[in-house]
């Protein structure tokens, strides 16, 4: 009997101890493992980060090549080419091979709405990729050949038009003050009435203009000493437009014209600066840079005067409403 006792005794705590290793092993490892396994299993696919290594980035995160990437990344090209043809690209003007489109830069910023008078850059090649695209062009933003000529086309389409000799009641005789050379002859100073009236008041706000630094008279007119802004150059007659042909036999199509608009007295040719009229390169590039020049450009059609593109002195008079129309 007391054996018996015995083996109860010892089974029960046998059992317990089953139990307890069981209970054990459910709060340990191979239970925990099990229940984290089932955790991960129910929460939501957003929320679970996917481990890479560091170099791959997630396709998620890799960004996509915008529109205004790709535009920026052509115009950067645009902008390398047109840093080269801006003095290497050939053409022709007026029987006249030329190289480059530098000295007609401030023109062409001011037609392309740009700021500096520089063509380069990436905003350049976006500004002139816009013009091209609204003058029927391929919208490259490049400078080349075609789209220089559109320019130049434009540049001679807004010239003077009619180009009838002036009647003597048509011109007055402008004082010499007015002119670069203080020795000019009478026979030499005439002027169209309202291209000189004109031109008049836009000297008066080049005057009033600080950032030229002219020197004024106490009326705040252009002091004597002053060249900048005065008129070289104004009426001619044919005969002696004939007699300037016959001393520069050489001067070509682009030089003194057989139909000059200086025969209508409203063309006036300014000093900008350098050799008065001297079409070298060397020179042309010197006058563009002047700050006379670069004002005309910026406020010249103000008062209705249009340039000739090729001569950075050389303005003609068509009227505030047609040079409005640029």
């Amino acid at each position: 009997m007391k054996q018996k006792k015995t083996h109860l005794v010892l089974s029960f705590a046998a059992l317990a101890a089953l139990a307890a290793f069981v209970t054990f092993v459910a709060r340990t490892g191979y239970g925990q493992a099990q229940t984290e396994a089932q955790a991960t299993a129910a929460r939501p696919l957003a929320l679970v980060p996917e481990t890479r290594p560091a170099s791959e980035p997630a396709a998620a995160t890799k960004p996509a090549t915008t529109t205004v990437e790709k535009d920026a990344s052509l115009f950067a090209a645009a902008a390398a080419r047109n840093t080269l043809l801006k003095y290497e690209l050939s053409w022709a003007f007026g029987g006249k091979q030329q190289r480059g489109w530098y000295l007609y830069t401030p023109l062409i910023s001011r037609m392309l709405e740009t700021t500096g008078g520089e063509a380069a850059g990436d905003g350049f090649a976006a500004a002139l990729s816009r013009w091209q695209k609204s003058s029927g062009l391929e919208p490259s933003g490049v400078l080349d050949g075609d789209t220089l000529y559109r320019m130049v086309g434009e540049w001679q389409g807004a010239r003077l038009k009619h180009k009838a000799h002036a009647r003597p009641e048509e011109l007055l005789l402008a004082p010499v003050s007015d002119f670069y050379d203080p020795t000019r002859p009478e026979a030499l100073r005439h002027v169209e009435r309202e291209t000189y009236a004109a031109y008049k008041r836009m000297l008066a706000a080049a005057a009033a203009d600080p950032s030229l630094g002219l020197k004024l008279t106490a009326a705040g007119e252009l002091a004597p000493e002053e060249k900048f802004f005065k008129i070289v150059s104004s009426f001619r007659s044919p005969e002696y437009q004939a007699q300037l042909r016959a001393q520069s036999p050489n001067s070509g199509r682009a030089g003194l014209a057989v139909n000059s608009p200086h025969f209508t007295g409203r063309a006036l040719d300014l000093y900008v600066g350098g050799d008065p009229v001297e079409t070298k390169d060397t020179n042309r590039a010197l006058q563009v840079q002047t700050a006379a020049y670069r004002w005309l450009v910026q406020n010249a059609d103000r008062f209705g005067f249009r340039p000739y593109y090729y001569e950075p002195w050389h303005w003609e008079y068509v009227g505030t409403a047609t040079a409005a129309n640029r």
